[in-house]
């Protein structure tokens, strides 16, 4: 049988974790809490965005984790789908905005020494 590409999370991981690196992880932990408490955008919101910005990140973990958490804060099976698409569409427009750069570099190769 051939090994994952991701491990599964284990209590094990979580405390070889913890165990090299307590002062970070206990900050991190601290760090989460505070930017996923309700504030100016409630709790839900908060766990859509991470849907959407997870699946630009591409982490399996995140993805999981906070789909689980927005439908625990009551978002729907719709409304994570569309954070889904939300990161979609950011993603392909981002490939898209940037072929300035390949434009440019096009133009400059076809006429170097101009717009420099």
């Amino acid at each position: 049988m051939t090994q994952p590409l991701y491990p599964e999370p284990t209590a094990a991981l979580a405390r070889k974790r913890r165990e090299l690196a307590p002062e970070p992880l206990q900050a991190f932990k601290a760090f989460s809490a505070a930017v996923f408490a309700e504030g100016a955008l409630p709790a839900q919101t908060k766990q859509l965005i991470a849907v959407a910005v997870a699946h630009v990140t591409q982490c399996p973990y995140c993805i999981k984790g906070h789909t689980a958490e927005a439908l625990r804060h009551g978002a729907s099976e719709q409304q994570v789908m569309e954070a889904i698409w939300v990161a979609a569409e950011m993603r392909a427009g981002g490939a898209y905005a940037h072929s300035a750069l390949a434009l440019d570099a096009m133009q400059q190769h076809a006429h170097p020494g101009e717009g420099a």
